[in-house]
């Protein structure tokens, strides 16, 4: 993006935005609630015109050639989009006959058995827990193998331990070569997944680096050692999902310092 901007009447969501990802990275746009977060994946993903600037995706620019880029990406809103009366495996059926693949039922099965879904692909979506829909909703944006995602704000409602698995699912295609611009409001969540952060306030992009590049904008803490007491989030984890917790809560260090 290169100054792109976008208002609502008298309202500017969106001030002049530059913006980069790099091809298989995770890219955390980070920012409050009605920052623009939403607004600038809108126009990324050819849902929503900016009023100026420019904007590519993959090599080809949004306003001129939507089609093209939608054959590029796949979106993934705030709230999972399945249908809840459908199995979890038909469900993907559908989607890939939408986009007229071949072999719909193997591409579902296959899905479901990368998402950890093969046992509840029979059941009724409207079954499953958090997590185990927010895993379908991605799996079913996968469809087609778009070489770039867009998360809005994919954990929004979700708790714990659901929201530890979709950040699971979320490294695991990374590490498969997939691009990934996701937004949140969650500092630990921009902290654990992304290769790069962007902040965005009040429409522009006041920040942008890697994790260790933003905590070096502040002066050097002063390092004293103090006694650390287990998070609630550490004793909610321990206490329903053993399994969970060793991959997550168990691997954190114990933080040294003062903020």
């Amino acid at each position: 993006m290169r100054g792109v901007t976008k208002a609502y009447g008298d309202l500017q969501v969106l001030r002049g935005v530059d913006l980069e990802v790099e091809r298989g990275s995770i890219f955390a746009l980070l920012g409050s609630n009605g920052a623009g977060k939403t607004t600038l994946v809108r126009i990324l993903s050819t849902l929503l015109k900016a009023d100026g600037g420019s904007a590519t995706v993959h090599g080809v620019d949004v306003a001129t050639s939507p089609g093209e880029v939608r054959e590029a990406i796949s979106l993934t809103g705030q709230f999972a989009a399945v249908d809840e009366i459908l199995t979890g495996r038909e469900n993907l059926v559908l989607v890939a006959k939408l986009r007229h693949l071949p072999n719909p039922g193997g591409i579902a099965d296959e899905l479901l058995e990368r998402f950890s879904l093969a046992e509840a692909g029979g059941r009724r979506a409207g079954t499953y827990s958090g997590g185990m829909r927010r895993r379908l909703d991605i799996a079913m944006s996968l469809i087609g193998d778009p070489p770039i995602i867009f998360l809005d704000e994919p954990t929004t409602g979700l708790d714990p331990q659901a929201r530890i698995e979709v950040w699971q699912t979320v490294q695991a295609l990374a590490d498969s070569g997939t691009t990934v611009l996701l937004t949140t409001q969650y500092l630990d969540e921009a902290e654990q997944l992304a290769d790069r952060i962007a902040i965005l306030h009040e429409g522009t992009i006041i920040q942008n680096g890697t994790l260790a590049e933003l905590k070096r904008l502040l002066p050097q803490a002063k390092v004293e050692y103090v006694e650390k007491q287990p998070t609630l989030e550490e004793v909610f984890l321990a206490l329903v999902g053993p399994s969970v917790a060793s991959a997550t809560g168990a691997e954190k260090t114990e933080k040294e310092g003062s903020r």
